[in-house]
């Protein structure tokens, strides 16, 4: 992804392109797109498209990167927009560079970069948790009970806020930990033989490693959209 995939939102180029227009541009790489999405990406100040006299929606070339770059932080990464909008805001105001393709951790501040170090407090106010909700996860094994936290822990604490929005406590996903121990039960009982080779042993069992853990993720992804088809037809 270029340095111009996250435009400033509200930049303007020549052509300004209808919601039909930019569906037509966007479903190819993501089927799920639709004009209800657009409007919530609006609603939640992400992207902020051109409006016509008679109010219709009008998109510039960069809102349209913009709107393929926060699908593709959500699809690839599995960021939550509350994040991804936190991320974007950096951007806008300089404090930040876009992800590149291949290398979705930047040399700057980062909302992907795995060396940050938090503290319980810090974990609570970048996530937006309360002190009873990350208790809560941590009595689920979402996250260790130990600081300090990395992005991982963030990445779950923002996710958790999100859906107790609908409901959603820690306890109801406690199952997930164990299905996430069995995977990796699976996976490392995959690479065993890899790991006893000598010389490369450890670097192929990291490759097939991570290879199989997103194969995995693919199954989860299309289980997870049939349940969603399911409920919504």
């Amino acid at each position: 992804m270029s340095a111009q995939a996250a435009p400033r939102s509200g930049a303007t180029r020549t052509t300004l392109l209808s919601i039909g227009q930019v569906l037509a541009r966007l479903t190819p790489e993501f089927p799920d797109l639709a004009p209800s999405k657009l409007r919530f990406l609006e609603d939640q100040g992400l992207v902020a498209p051109a409006r016509t006299p008679s109010g219709y929606r009008k998109f510039s070339g960069d809102d349209v990167d913009r709107v393929r770059y926060i699908l593709t932080l959500q699809r690839d990464h599995y960021l939550p927009l509350k994040v991804i909008l936190g991320h974007l805001e950096q951007v806008d105001a300089g404090e930040a560079q876009p992800f590149t393709a291949g290398n979705v951790v930047s040399e700057g501040p980062s909302i992907l970069r795995v060396d940050r170090r938090l503290s319980r407090r810090e974990l609570e106010t970048t996530s937006g948790a309360s002190r009873a909700l990350v208790q809560e996860a941590i009595a689920a094994s979402l996250v260790p009970a130990a600081e300090p936290y990395d992005e991982h822990a963030l990445r779950v604490a923002t996710a958790l806020v999100e859906l107790q929005r609908f409901g959603i406590e820690p306890r109801h996903l406690r199952g997930m930990r164990a299905s996430a121990d069995r995977e990796a039960a699976l996976i490392e009982t995959a690479v065993r033989p890899v790991l006893g080779r000598r010389g490369e042993g450890k670097p192929k069992a990291a490759e097939a490693a991570r290879d199989i853990a997103g194969q995995i993720a693919s199954i989860r992804e299309v289980l997870g959209r049939e349940a969603v088809e399911r409920i919504t037809r």
